[in-house]
């Protein structure tokens, strides 16, 4: 699968399937870029899965070490916690 952030494509991000989305481990230019294009309404979107080609929303962001892991919900999903 592939994170398309934008016009960018990140091939070696670590997605997990979860219900009504995605969940990534993202670092340097990927996490970079994610941050900024949430900021600026740029679109992400995975390619290769279920949910391939719909726009995804960043719904959570947590850090723990060195690992960042962004929960990425389709338009409208709940993440259920």
């Amino acid at each position: 699968m592939h994170l398309i952030i934008a016009t960018e494509s990140f091939a070696d991000v670590p997605l997990r399937r979860i219900p009504g989305g995605y969940e990534a481990v993202l670092a340097g230019k990927a996490l970079k870029r994610l941050i900024d294009a949430t900021f600026e309404g740029a679109s992400i979107e995975v390619w290769g899965g279920d949910l391939s080609a719909h726009g995804l929303d960043v719904t959570d962001i947590r850090m723990a070490g060195a690992t960042t892991t962004v929960t990425l919900m389709a338009a409208g999903a709940k993440a259920i916690h």
